[in-house]
């Protein structure tokens, strides 16, 4: 088994965003370092446009995420609705 992760700015602007990926991610464990979260997971993440506009009340362009994004391991799949990460066996 492989881990993915992705890593946040810790601010107001990405808060809901790492509670939408923890609603759809329960298996991944937050890490909350001062200046950065680090979501790890074992093989898989997945980001949700319609969990994270939920979490924030308005539209939301995964294009977004890249503004308080540290950086991420895992193979990149992303459309219109979802960013996933993970690794391929």
């Amino acid at each position: 088994m492989s881990t993915v992760f992705i890593a946040l700015q810790a601010n107001e602007d990405t808060r809901p965003i790492i509670e939408a990926i923890e609603i759809d991610n329960p298996h991944a464990v937050v890490n909350r370092e001062p200046a950065m979260v680090k979501i790890d997971a074992p093989n898989r993440l997945v980001i949700r446009k319609d969990t994270i506009e939920e979490q924030l009340g308005r539209s939301f362009d995964l294009q977004e995420l890249q503004i308080n994004l540290i950086t991420l391991s895992g193979n990149v799949d992303e459309d219109e609705d979802t960013l996933t990460l993970t690794w391929n066996s």
